[in-house]
């Protein structure tokens, strides 16, 4: 009985994972991950917590236990960056964060003794680099990426240097948030226990705002001022590695600097580019009619979008931007332009949960956060279903709709 009831937690577990947009596909691996990660009980507890940030007393009530079992339970899992533990205005306030980039990435960015690493590392490896689901679903199971490219700010031009806005620049987040933090970057971490990570640099993977503060108090991020996270950022563009992070304008939690090899995102762009699963930069690599094709930039593209054949060429349509190119070639011929589009991004971490919820037909579990109250399931029945119906959805879909109605909406419910 034990046994039957320790698989329901686990898969009552998976089904609140994938409530949030950034779930997880249901596979024996995945279930192997989550044993690893959470003891029998603790999935039970966890497949109940809400949506949204929540204090200790929403616990303690849905797991019927006193306010100090439910601290305790809280506090350990936080310890282990399971959760996040926000301070705010004098509260406390947790949450669950989503696989990725969240817990499994945390459970990886320093070394460990209480898990075993190096098996986690193999079944991370199996569930996203060799199984497609996951990172299909993450990546490219949208029209709104969660994840977006900086622009290599050392190769832009004076003009562009001055006009480029403080959210296209990694590093306005590094001089202006409140807690940075430095990590182990889990993907190079987790490619070294399976023989296949590069040489870049394993300590450089940043963290900001509430996440950083939380993972750096319980000892899985190092904290930096911002002129130490300039000269990681000026290392990062050393080792020609890109920087991606949230795909929003404030708030950040993250900027990973990223190699073509290892990056979860990027080897996601080599094996799935047409359906873009990285948001680009607001530039494109160049090249002029003076290029003699010498061929050394064909290496550079940290993507694989520079080819030689009778002459050099760049994949544009699927060029992120990053400028990698420019700066290792050192190239006069090879230079970043402005794209002829606009590149449109999420205001805030609200506004893209909103819109990846949309794309995903999830937005009623973001609207209607408690299953215990007959009422909200029986909303989130009828928004579920009004949502299939095609042209209402378009009207959802729409910048009035998207961007303020529902933003406002699920702000009131309490996503702030």
């Amino acid at each position: 009985m034990s046994h039957i009831t320790a698989k329901k937690g686990y898969e009552s577990l998976a089904v609140r994972l994938n409530k949030y947009p950034q779930g997880a596909p249901v596979s024996e691996n995945l279930f192997k991950i989550l044993k690893m990660l959470f003891s029998e009980e603790e999935a039970r507890l966890v497949a109940q917590l809400p949506i949204r940030p929540f204090e200790i007393a929403t616990a303690a009530k849905r797991w019927s236990m006193s306010h100090a079992e439910a601290s305790r339970v809280l506090e350990g899992l936080a310890k282990r960056a399971v959760l996040i533990d926000i301070y705010k205005d004098g509260k406390v306030f947790y949450v669950l964060p989503p696989p990725m980039a969240g817990f499994f990435e945390f459970s990886m960015m320093r070394t460990r003794g209480d898990i075993d690493q190096e098996m986690l590392a193999k079944l991370y490896y199996e569930y996203l680099n060799v199984e497609e689901d996951f990172v299909k679903e993450l990546f490219c199971d949208t029209q709104n990426s969660f994840i977006r490219t900086f622009v290599n700010e050392s190769v832009l031009t004076t003009n562009d240097a001055v006009t480029i806005l403080d959210f296209e620049r990694a590093s306005h987040y590094i001089e202006t948030s409140e807690h940075m933090g430095i990590s182990m970057c889990y993907c190079r971490h987790k490619m070294e226990h399976v023989g296949k990570a590069c040489d870049a640099p394993m300590d450089i993977c940043m963290t900001f705002g509430t996440v950083a503060d939380s993972l750096i108090r319980h000892g899985h991020a190092r904290r930096v001022d911002k002129v130490e996270g300039m000269e990681k950022l000026h290392e990062a563009y050393e080792n020609n590695l890109v920087q991606c992070g949230e795909n929003m304008k404030s708030g950040l939690s993250f900027i990973c600097n990223c190699c073509g090899c290892c990056c979860e995102a990027l080897l996601a762009q080599k094996r799935f580019g047409n359906l873009q699963p990285i948001e680009t930069t607001a530039y494109i690599a160049n090249i002029s009619d003076s290029c003699v094709d010498c061929g050394r930039c064909v290496g550079a593209c940290p993507v694989d979008l520079i080819q030689k054949n009778e002459h050099v060429e760049i994949l544009e349509d699927l060029c992120l931007g990053c400028g990698v190119c420019v700066r290792a070639t050192k190239c006069k011929s090879l230079t970043l332009k402005k794209r002829g589009t606009r590149i449109l991004t999420p205001e805030n971490s609200v506004h893209r949960a909103v819109l990846l919820a949309i794309d995903k037909g999830k937005l009623q579990n973001l609207v209607f956060d408690n299953d215990a109250l007959y009422s909200h399931r029986a909303m989130a029945a009828i928004l579920s279903a009004i949502l299939k119906l095609s042209p209402v959805k378009r009207a959802m879909a729409s910048d009035q709709m998207r961007s303020h109605y529902l933003v406002k909406l699920i702000e009131v419910l309490g996503y702030k």
